[in-house]
């Protein structure tokens, strides 16, 4: 089987357009779907989301995506959330209102200070810090630059889960694995040649 087939999900939300193309750029077969049946048959997935946390998860729920996503990845499927997809693979968010999010991960998605310092939304351009080997940052130097967006942030309860943070007043996760689980804050379909590498990266060795 191609190691660069991978299903993209389509759950009403997300930049889809950018990140499909960004895939075929790499080469990869991508599927792009809204149905559970063909998740569940996938070799590798990813979870692309924008918007606010509590309607990306009713959103998924609605259609069963949300089963359909914790299964593959118990089932040892290599799987990346980006954006607010990879804020789902959390416990909890807290943006209008607390939802509860997939919980794969231990923690919550908390909105960052205000500050007269610094606008939220943190948007544009920032350096990502390695915490941990994995295998997406492979071929980038530590504290390469990716493309942000977003309000809310993970406050992840196991610092183990952690492999990158950034620096925006606070440290906070921007990238997130375990074992097969993998998770971006930024949008690697924006982030021109570092996003590229990430998702070659993920596509290539799809995180085993």
């Amino acid at each position: 089987m191609n190691s660069k087939n991978i299903t993209l999900i389509d759950a009403g939300t997300g930049n889809l357009r950018s990140v499909f193309k960004a895939l075929e750029y790499i080469g990869a077969q991508v599927t792009l779907t809204d149905e559970a049946a063909i998740i569940r048959q996938a070799n590798k997935v990813i979870l692309p989301g924008v918007g606010a946390f509590g309607d990306f998860m009713a959103g998924l729920r609605q259609t069963g995506l949300d089963q359909a996503v914790l299964e593959v990845v118990q089932r040892g499927v290599p799987t990346l959330g980006i954006c607010v997809g990879m804020q789902a693979l959390f416990e909890t968010g807290e943006e209008m209102g607390t939802h509860a999010g997939l919980g794969l991960l231990c923690g919550r998605v908390i909105r960052f200070s205000d500050s007269k310092e610094l606008k939220i939304p943190h948007t544009g351009w920032n350096q990502v810090w390695r915490k941990k080997e994995t295998p997406l940052l492979e071929g980038l130097e530590d504290g390469a630059y990716a493309y942000f967006n977003h309000s809310y942030y993970c406050e992840a309860g196991d610092p183990a889960d952690v492999s990158a943070v950034t620096d925006y007043g606070i440290l906070f996760t921007s990238m997130v694995q375990r074992e097969n689980l993998y998770g971006v804050q930024f949008h690697p379909e924006k982030s021109q040649q570092v996003g590229i590498q990430i998702l070659t990266n993920f596509a290539v060795s799809g995180g085993v």
